[in-house]
């Protein structure tokens, strides 16, 4: 199955990015993984502006055939269990595959979040984009652990 994680900056702090680049290459031993990676906005525009621009940024570069996950704290939360339930039943309908959208410091805008197929919370609490991202893709890999029965998933 095709997963896409498409992000507005870059993961900031090297140990980050570090930890960011292995669960990254961990989750592609379990999905096709494309990683799309968008400039943030020019940090002289308001907020809202530059929200924008990094909206139709990941329309130009996010595959419209697949589901869109934006991730946000007002969004549903999933068990780890549950994530890879989901990603297996997709995955088993033939689904194209899933892309899970990470903005950048100001968040995405409404107007993406609207158009999303799923709002997905990773907390509730809020977490730099980098943190995120290190959240999101170590969590997919653990999706391709627990669909596989592999041992890295202790929970239950």
């Amino acid at each position: 199955m095709k997963l896409v994680v498409a992000v507005v900056g870059s993961p900031g702090h090297p140990d980050v990015a570090a930890a960011i680049a292995d669960y990254e290459s961990r989750t592609r031993h379990y999905f096709d993984l494309e990683v799309v990676e968008i400039p943030a906005g020019a940090g002289s525009l308001p907020a809202a502006e530059r929200m924008e621009r990094e909206a139709e940024a990941l329309r130009r570069r996010v595959p419209v055939d697949v589901e869109r996950f934006v991730l946000t704290r007002r969004g549903k939360s999933l068990t780890s269990a549950g994530l890879a339930r989901y990603l297996g039943d997709r995955s088993a309908h033939g689904a194209a595959g899933a892309a899970f959208i990470v903005g950048g410091s100001f968040g995405l805008a409404p107007s993406y979040v609207v158009e999303a197929d799923h709002r997905l919370a990773l907390s509730a609490m809020t977490l730099t984009h980098g943190l995120a991202r290190l959240v999101l893709v170590e969590q997919l890999y653990r999706a391709g652990t627990i669909l596989r029965g592999e041992p890295y998933h202790k929970g239950g």
